[in-house]
């Protein structure tokens, strides 16, 4: 079956699309490419992540993400030589705008939440294709977190029967897949680290191509002690990390970029230093591309550190990839979260069908 896995990540700059051909035991990459925002779409996103604004924009961005999604799957194909209709299949994650995977008090009850922009019903509509989206709401209402959820590829993709790994992905998050040797997936862990490029992207925007002003700064050793004190980084998982976190209200910290660099390494550094057997960390992400940060990643992990693409994955489609075969699982009526990642109270078939 072919089908197309679509997402754009928290660093809010643009649209990841990977088309894949997969049955029960494959997994075959055909197309991947990235598609970016302009820039008064991307603004238009930020302004309404976790931020007071109108309902109105609110409904408008929902239903214009659908379209610009729905392009951008036309847009991947078309360079890529795939004919759209022989995609039989779109998994789309969207955008998130909010995620608060653990319960807080409103109106008198405790409730956790999830939203996710780029209406499904509007990609089903331009394409033709079956669509299946919002598929961190039913391991949210199943008492889960809502992520992470790449942990189900993870699995399919690192498990080795002699080698502990560690699968970490580096988007505006930095999360990790820890898979033991050998390991059953209700062995498998995952949990967001906390910030990957997403302070680094803020503070030298659009990015920092290849760590150069980070490389070229002074670490604030001080401000990092300070940050590296929050709980969060040595809460037991699952635990879910976002915009929330790392948006406006930290960056009134004073942090800069080479600081933001290294909390990113070190926060990595202590999530993985919880499992001592590992042996080896497969990085993917953005911040894969980003020469020094990888640098202080292999300076500071015991783990060898290797990129994902030397185990055949692409370093920037792996979460398009995920998204597809998510779809694939929903459309068979099978579950998709993995309930020793996010806290789920049971396995459950993910994703609304449109």
């Amino acid at each position: 079956m072919r089908v197309a896995g679509m997402i754009s990540g928290t660093s809010v700059d643009g649209i990841d699309v990977a088309v894949v051909d997969m049955d029960e035991e494959r997994i075959q990459p055909v197309a991947q490419g990235m598609v970016p925002y302009a820039a008064n779409v991307r603004n238009a996103i930020l302004a309404v992540s976790n931020r007071v604004t109108h309902v109105g924009d609110v409904a408008r961005l929902n239903f214009l993400l659908g379209e610009l999604f729905a392009e951008a799957l036309m847009a991947v194909c078309e360079r890529s030589g795939v004919n759209l209709r022989s995609v039989e299949l779109i998994g789309s994650h969207g955008q998130t705008i909010f995620h608060e995977g653990d319960p807080v008090e409103f109106c008198g009850r405790t409730v956790a939440s999830t939203l996710q922009f780029g209406e499904g019903c509007v990609i089903a509509q331009r394409t033709g294709i079956r669509t299946i989206f919002d598929f961190r709401n039913a391991d949210v209402a199943a008492g889960g977190k809502g992520a992470p959820l790449v942990p189900f590829l993870d699995y399919r993709l690192f498990r080795h029967p002699e080698r502990a790994r560690i699968a970490l992905n580096i988007g505006g998050i930095a999360n990790i897949t820890v898979i033991p040797a050998g390991a059953t997936s209700d062995q498998v862990i995952a949990f967001d680290t906390g910030p990957g490029n997403m302070v680094m992207d803020a503070l030298a925007p659009p990015f920092d191509r290849d760590g150069v002003k980070a490389r070229t700064g002074t670490l604030n050793e001080r401000l990092l002690e300070e940050l590296l004190k929050d709980p969060y980084y040595r809460k037991a998982p699952p635990k879910t990390a976002g915009r929330e976190q790392y948006g406006e209200e930290f960056l009134s910290s004073g942090i800069d970029v080479t600081t933001a660099a290294e909390l990113t390494a070190r926060t990595i550094q202590i999530a993985v230093e919880q499992y001592p057997e590992t042996r080896e960390v497969i990085v993917s992400g953005g911040g894969a591309h980003n020469s020094y940060l990888m640098e202080r990643l292999r300076a500071t992990l015991k783990p060898e550190v290797v990129t994902s693409a030397e185990l055949g994955v692409n370093i920037d489609a792996k979460e398009a990839i995920l998204f597809a075969v998510l779809a694939y699982e929903s459309f068979r009526g099978r579950p998709g979260n993995v309930p020793s990642a996010t806290g789920a109270r049971e396995a459950v078939v993910l994703g609304k069908s449109y």
